[in-house]
């Protein structure tokens, strides 16, 4: 079984980004890391490897060439092979989506494992996209993954609890965040990354129809909050609840 991890390179989760007076978000300066959704996701692929269900893990990145330095890290991790689809653009979630369906169609992967989300958009959407246009069947918010001969056994989490659901492969998958724990990339882990291959596609080479559909016009920061005030009794309490705040 080949398994397809899809990656992205965000903005640090540690770091907090800051809007400018001209509503942009300026990220070049900033330190970059791998979407930890996607890490989970990379994980649970290795994990899968490492139990002799999968033979290979290839991970995937759409983006500018710096991404290569995501891939490397996904290669540390465990991933055989690392395929970056170069480009200078920003693609919107459904360009993502049939740039991985291309890359799937030659790939042949019996499975694909993504995060659910990158913490920079939370768009939440590209994993369903992706199930629509290879017409795979889908689980998303994944906690648990069972793979068996052709079919995986998928645990997510709903309102009322558990959800327990049985695909076919091929099939997608995303990750939430009890699916697994992400290892710890070491420097003699980083220093195996020189010996397995990294490929670079062009993204303009796969024939996908990149057109936008989305303009940002502006990004603006949330009100600050306003400071608290401590309150030396409950009768105070209660008397600003009725008086001030008109909830009683």
């Amino acid at each position: 079984m080949k398994i397809l991890v899809p990656v992205k390179r965000v903005v640090d989760a540690n770091i907090k980004v800051k809007v400018s007076p001209e509503g942009t978000i300026e990220t070049a300066s900033l330190k970059k890391a791998m979407n930890p959704f996607d890490e989970i996701a990379l994980e649970q692929a290795v994990q899968l490897k490492e139990k002799g269900v999968a033979k290979e893990v290839v991970a995937v990145s759409i983006g500018k060439s710096d991404s290569s330095e995501t891939l490397k890290v996904a290669l540390a991790m465990g991933a055989d092979r690392a395929i970056l689809i170069e480009t200078e653009d920003v693609i919107e979630p459904l360009g993502i989506a049939k740039l991985l369906k291309a890359l799937a169609e030659r790939e042949n992967p019996q499975l694909i494992i993504a995060g659910k989300q990158g913490v920079d958009t939370d768009a939440n959407q590209v994993g369903q996209m992706l199930s629509a246009l290879c017409d795979w069947p889908q689980a998303t918010h994944a906690s648990s993954l069972e793979v068996s001969g052709d079919k995986a056994k998928v645990t997510i989490e709903v309102d009322g609890g558990l959800e327990t659901l049985e695909l076919t492969l091929p099939a997608v998958v995303t990750s939430d965040l009890r699916l697994s724990a992400p290892r710890y990339v070491t420097l003699p882990m980083m220093m195996k990354v020189k010996r397995k291959p990294q490929e670079v596609i062009k993204a303009e080479t796969l024939g996908v129809d990149l057109k936008k559909h989305v303009e940002l016009l502006t990004v603006e920061a949330p009100e600050a909050r306003k400071v608290g005030v401590m309150l030396s009794n409950v009768d105070e309490l209660i008397d600003r609840l009725k008086n001030e705040a008109k909830v009683l």
